[in-house]
């Protein structure tokens, strides 16, 4: 089972949980200097699905262009890291 767990994170339970704090660090300094706190990022959310709620299928278009945005960048830094990992 441990093999299994270590397969699906890539790396030991402590190791992977150790790298996951840096990488929040990280990114948490990064958008703390842009301005973002949680409560912004909250709230956004929260009036995504209000303003979803309020304009109804028209916001829906919005999820799609959204969607599209992250596939954007997400999509190829996921086939990247695939075939990097693909090789070892």
């Amino acid at each position: 089972m441990a093999d299994g767990v270590n397969k699906f994170l890539g790396d030991s339970i402590g190791r992977t949980i150790i790298k996951l704090i840096v990488v929040c660090l990280i990114v948490g300094f990064v958008l703390a200097f842009f301005g973002f706190t949680p409560d912004n990022i909250i709230d956004s959310i929260r009036y995504y699905f209000l303003d979803l709620w309020y304009n109804g299928f028209r916001a829906l278009g919005r999820v799609g262009d959204y969607l599209l945005l992250g596939a954007i960048i997400v999509i190829p830094i996921f086939v990247i890291l695939r075939l990097m990992s693909y090789r070892r």
